[in-house]
């Protein structure tokens, strides 16, 4: 985010309220995120760990790919040592069956006990060999079966991730969606006809309907302002020539500026949600744009306005080129401005506007002075028709389209836009573009 009271360059001040500029000397806005401004909810207690509650928080952290890596690892590694237990039992009995009698017959050659005594000894080194053989069995079979579970986890991950490959083609495709690009961005899986191809298929044809759905919306929003803006143009033809009426009463009159006031506004809305409609398509113009210049213009436009509102605009313009469509990229700060004026301080209030290159990223920052907006109000604003601590009745400040037409130009120039509360009050809004 651009600094608004970095140090890295000179301010560029225009005075264009009417007020005293050192009457109650507002902080800039922020420069990091927005902090927490009071102590948790009364009530609230710690959570006490148990171990299997440590034990699922460590569970439910590890990735699908590493559990998968587990399980097939864990799988070879049973299967090699089932394999090296059945080994060697089989040794031990194969040494059993093959190892031959006591071979000497002592009859009558020596006493009976010796003779017992030489044939428990021959069985005693049959036992002692086969142990001896197996416990070499056991030793070298556990070195194998541990470089054999490296592999096995090596190898294990290699399938994980080729089995998982085509959900990170669906979720890839899935973060490159939008308004502009659910027309054509596709999943298309190749591959033979499983599980996950028939998922990545109906994943597609749910894309094709939410097209022709948005589709639908946005040609109707379009076709029914259009529509709507003839016979308002008609009505105010109509209530224009009854004021120009030198005969038409006083009451008639007040009551034609009433209508016209009323219909000035409809017609605000309906530029309004034509505009939003457009915006919402895909970008029909691409030129070489710089954001100074349109900045520029945007505040020149918006003067009369600031200085009636006594508002004091603080510029610091920078050269910042993009590709887009210049007469919305102007509207969209047209309308952060605008905004601004609107909801800042009855009198004194100030309003920051600056254009530059962040880390390679295009950023336009607009804040203002205002009233205390809550953390969790912030994100709803861009919604349409959204305004704060108003209804849609309360519609003396407009239509609660700015911001919404502002995130719909964004968003169809590849770009995003986030808003902090600003402390002290008001708003920051920062608007990032992909340079050109």
């Amino acid at each position: 985010m651009i600094s608004p009271h970095s140090e890295r360059g000179a301010w560029k001040s225009e005075q264009l309220g009417s007020g005293p500029p050192g009457k109650g000397a507002q902080p800039p806005p922020p420069t990091g995120p927005p902090s927490w401004d009071g102590p948790p909810p009364a009530g609230t207690m710690p959570v006490e760990h148990t171990p299997l509650s440590r034990l699922r928080a460590i569970v439910d952290r590890v990735s699908i790919r590493w559990r998968l890596t587990i399980t097939y690892a864990t799988l070879f590694f049973t299967a090699g040592a089932l394999l090296m237990l059945v080994i060697y039992l089989m040794v031990g009995w194969a040494l059993g069956a093959v190892w031959p009698d006591y071979p000497l017959n002592l009859d009558g050659l020596v006493s009976p006990e010796v003779a017992r005594e030489a044939q428990r000894q021959w069985y005693w080194q049959q036992h002692a060999a086969t142990v001896a053989v197996q416990r070499e069995l056991l030793a070298r079979s556990l070195l194998a079966l541990l470089g054999v579970g490296i592999l096995a986890v090596i190898i294990g991950y290699i399938v994980a991730d080729r089995a998982l490959k085509p959900i990170q083609q669906m979720t890839a495709t899935a973060r490159k969606l939008s308004g502009s690009t659910l027309a054509h961005e596709r999943i298309d899986l190749k591959g033979p006809d499983d599980e996950l191809k028939e998922l990545a298929d109906t994943f597609d044809e749910m894309l094709t309907r939410l097209n022709v759905a948005f589709d639908t919306q946005r040609r109707f929003v379009a076709n029914a302002s259009h529509e709507l803006r003839t016979p308002l143009t008609i009505n105010r033809t109509v209530l224009e020539i009854a004021l120009g009426d030198p005969e038409a009463s006083g009451d008639l009159k007040a009551l034609g500026r009433t209508l016209l006031e009323v219909n000035a506004r409809n017609e605000r809305l309906i530029e309004g949600l034509l505009l939003l409609a457009r915006s919402e398509r895909e970008l029909s113009v691409r030129k070489p744009v710089d954001m100074k210049d349109v900045a520029e213009t945007a505040v020149d436009q918006l003067a009369t306005r600031a200085a009636e509102a006594e508002v004091t605009v603080i510029t610091e313009l920078r050269s910042a080129g993009t590709v887009g469509d210049p007469v919305l990229l102007e509207r969209c700060v047209a309308n952060l401005v605008e905004n601004a004026i609107k909801h800042n301080l009855p009198e004194s209030g100030r309003l920051w506007v600056r254009t530059g290159m962040v880390e390679g990223a295009l950023v336009v920052q607009v804040a203002n002075t205002g009233p205390h907006i809550p953390a969790y109000e912030v994100n709803s604003l861009f919604e349409p028709f959204r305004r704060l601590n108003a209804d849609r009745v309360d519609s003396d400040k407009g239509a609660g389209l700015g911001l919404s037409i502002v995130r719909a130009v964004v968003r169809a120039h590849g770009g995003n836009v986030t808003a902090i509360p600003r402390d002290g009050g008001g708003l920051v809004v920062t608007v990032r573009l992909q340079a050109r």
